[in-house]
């Protein structure tokens, strides 16, 4: 079971909402619940909105298709925070200049998915009696040695050769 929220335009900037979304990737909801419940950062009460929402989701999808539903058994596949819309405003500043401030916002996606054990691995197919195709054997590219210049000699810079004297 899969299910995704996403909310759009938070009024805080994806910089600081994606260090607290790094810490909940990949972990149970139960985990990232109880991360996100007790974290000081402002952004972790709108990400926890957002996990909420798509446990519900999961529910309610769940319930749909007439499934047993765990939301201990949830882990967030996926979680992101993107930039979205800045809100441009301006500022009164010295000499009758005004300075822009950017009001920046995000969106949060958040995906969970239940954790289910791998599928056992298809069994092999028979053998047959066809020997396999050989490939033909790839011609290795070699570049070519630069050769040293013979019966050049190499002559020392005027510095050199008045400190040598």
């Amino acid at each position: 079971m899969e299910a995704r929220a996403i909310q759009y335009t938070v009024r805080q900037s994806a910089r600081k909402m994606r260090l607290v979304i790094d810490l909940i990737r990949g972990r149970a909801v139960p985990e990232a619940d109880a991360i996100l419940r007790f974290s000081k950062k402002r952004a972790a009460r709108q990400i926890h909105k957002v996990l909420k929402s798509a446990v519900a989701n999961a529910q309610q999808a769940a319930q749909r298709q007439n499934e047993a539903f765990d939301a201990d058994k949830l882990r967030v596949k996926y979680a992101v925070v993107n930039e979205g819309q800045t809100l441009k405003r301006f500022t009164a500043a010295a000499m009758g200049r005004a300075t822009p401030i950017l009001k920046r916002t995000s969106h949060v996606e958040i995906h969970v998915a239940s954790e289910t054990a791998p599928a056992p691995a298809a069994p092999a197919a028979p053998a047959t009696n066809a020997e396999p195709k050989k490939s033909k054997p790839k011609a290795k590219a070699s570049k070519p040695k630069k050769k040293a210049a013979a019966g050049k000699k190499k002559t020392k810079s005027k510095r050199a050769s008045k400190a040598s004297k």
